[in-house]
């Protein structure tokens, strides 16, 4: 029987949510296999360092089966979400991070949720493999793990039997993933229809709503950043930009990828981007309206932006958010 292990980490304010729908999913799992094989697939655990952890000042309590110390060996560990806790509670959670070091090297698998990417990344397993977590987070995270490929618009990565993914209760589309590698598709479809979860989600592009990078130190790409953001509807080349804040283009491109992580070009695509969304969410625009609300004068270009940025086209996204417009 294989071993699953799902982490409890100390800290207050954590993902209460994740711990229990992967324990719930896993449980159901378990008992549809039972009803096929005769026999459960996982011995499922909650494990940490404490006897119990408080959940929302008190108002919930988890008690773990047990202590990492007592699992010589797992198969596949859980790490749940961090929710906007994660530096502190990355901090409080050394001996969980070398246990999931420890095994890791010897065989086991790691999938973390949201949030929890943090954990893992301390680690150092994540180096020079791929990641996804909140999109609110990542820009703290490329911070701190810049050696750590973080893919946000992925809803779920795996590399080497370490898994990761998005935001919030996305982590459900994980569980019936990780389903579906341990046990068949089939069990995987019969969870997804007990819990209503919908298969093969491969992306949170669409849910996305980008701010810009800002708590570097750079003021000039600051102006910069501020300027664009205050334009959406008009088109800026990058030497313009560059000259009006009196640096040299390359010097100027070289400044904006380390300050923000994108070229000025991609940075004043996701904007208008934003913009074009923002639109389609509260008006009832047609497309071609909001293309050039946005700067855009050719539609073909317009809707390749849009859908390389959200994983959608402007029509599929404006019936999806705005159902006045499509009535």
């Amino acid at each position: 029987m294989k071993h699953l292990t799902i982490i409890v980490p100390d800290g207050e304010g954590n993902n209460l949510s994740s711990i229990v729908g992967a324990y719930k999913i896993f449980s159901k799992a378990n008992e549809y296999w039972k009803a096929y094989h005769k026999k459960e697939l996982f011995t499922i655990q909650l494990a940490g360092v404490s006897k119990k952890v408080e959940y929302y000042e008190g108002l919930f309590t988890v008690k773990p089966h047990t202590n990492i110390s007592t699992i010589t060996r797992s198969d596949l560990i859980i790490i749940p979400s961090l929710n906007h806790n994660y530096l502190k509670v990355v901090k409080q959670n050394k001996a969980l991070i070398e246990w999931i070091q420890q095994q890791y090297k010897q065989g086991a698998e790691v999938a973390s949720i949201c949030t929890g990417a943090f954990m893992l990344a301390s680690t150092g397993l994540l180096d020079g493999k791929s990641c996804s977590t909140h999109w609110s987070a990542a820009d703290n995270f490329r911070t701190m793990f810049p050696k750590v490929n973080l893919q946000t618009d992925k809803l779920i990565t795996h590399e080497n039997g370490i898994y990761t993914n998005g935001g919030a209760y996305s982590f459900l589309n994980l569980v019936i993933y990780l389903i579906e590698k341990y046990f068949d598709r089939q069990t995987a479809i019969f969870c997804s229809k007990v819990f209503q979860i919908e298969m093969d989600r491969n992306r949170q592009s669409e849910f996305t709503m980008f701010t810009g990078q800002k708590s570097h130190g750079d003021e000039v790409i600051k102006k910069a950043q501020a300027f664009i953001e205050n334009k959406p509807h008009e088109k800026i080349s990058v030497e313009d930009l560059s000259s009006k804040f009196n640096v040299g283009r390359r010097n100027f491109d070289r400044r904006f990828i380390k300050a923000t992580g994108n070229t000025p070009v991609e940075y004043s695509q996701r904007v208008k981007m934003e913009a074009a969304k923002k639109s389609f969410e509260n008006t009832r625009k047609t497309v071609n309206e909001v293309m050039y609300d946005v700067g855009y004068s050719d539609v073909k270009a317009f809707r390749e932006v849009f859908r390389k940025i959200t994983g959608m086209s402007p029509i599929e996204y404006k019936e999806k958010y705005n159902k006045e417009a499509v009535v």
